[in-house]
């Protein structure tokens, strides 16, 4: 039976996902840049579909770029 597929992410996990270190994946967290985490019984997770719109541009503001 194939493995089901992971649906939240720890912050370790979460970074990695991005190619970045811990340290760096909770600095932009923190600055806003990424989204927070959805808190689980006092466990902090990130939702994996959001992650992966990041990296496809899924989740990008165009009204950022409006002249």
């Amino acid at each position: 039976m194939p493995r089901p597929a992971p649906i939240l992410a720890s912050e370790k996990t979460a970074a990695a996902l991005l190619d970045m270190k811990p340290a760096e994946f909770r600095s932009l967290v923190e600055r806003g840049a990424l989204p927070g985490p959805q808190e689980i019984h006092g466990f902090a997770r990130w939702r994996v579909a959001d992650l992966e719109a990041i990296w496809t541009g899924d989740a990008m503001d165009t009204g950022e770029f409006e002249a």
